[in-house]
């Protein structure tokens, strides 16, 4: 589902504008709307942060950037609490803004997007914290990069479960 999302808001949004997208979370919003936090790259290399609200007009979808930022603007995002799963952060520019992501899971994606592209375009020092770095790093076998080895390894352990309890029946 969420790369139909990711075709779509490519397509509709972001591709018209010459912007690659890289990565996009769905953040809670108000009413029957949502809304996307999306990082965008420029032809000419800026990393933009756009806050998209989407609805839904008869049958027809609808998506608006309805607040933008640049990650070298960004001095911090704050993960609220590292030791609790929790979807809530904090992103720190000249104004502070409130975030609660979908999941946690979600939350930490776009954390290791903002930081992966800060290594890539930037280079800029801004500030990571109250986030678990065991997560934060793209060689963690929790990383989105590695989802699949997660699924498989969920199976195995399935399986084998099944296994153990259809063996201790008998």
């Amino acid at each position: 589902m969420s790369s139909l999302v990711k075709e779509e808001l490519m397509k509709r949004l972001f591709g018209p504008r010459r912007r690659r997208l890289h990565e996009f979370i769905e953040v809670e919003g108000a009413g029957a709307q949502r809304y996307y936090l999306c990082v965008a790259v420029t032809k000419s290399k800026e990393v933009e942060i756009c806050m998209v609200k989407h609805w839904r007009v008869d049958r027809e979808e609808k998506y608006e950037i309805v607040e933008k930022w640049f990650l070298k603007d960004l001095e911090m995002i704050d993960g609220k609490e590292a030791d609790t799963d929790n979807p809530y952060f904090d992103m720190h520019f000249h104004k502070v803004y409130n975030m609660e992501a979908y999941s946690c899971a979600s939350k930490y994606t776009f954390a290791r997007t903002l930081n992966k592209l800060n290594a890539m375009y930037l280079k800029k020092d801004f500030k990571i914290v109250n986030f678990d770095e065991t997560y934060l790093n793209d060689d963690s076998i929790w990383s989105s990069n590695n989802r699949d080895f997660l699924v498989v390894l969920r199976v195995c352990f399935y399986v084998s479960s099944l296994l153990c309890f259809s063996l201790c029946r008998f």
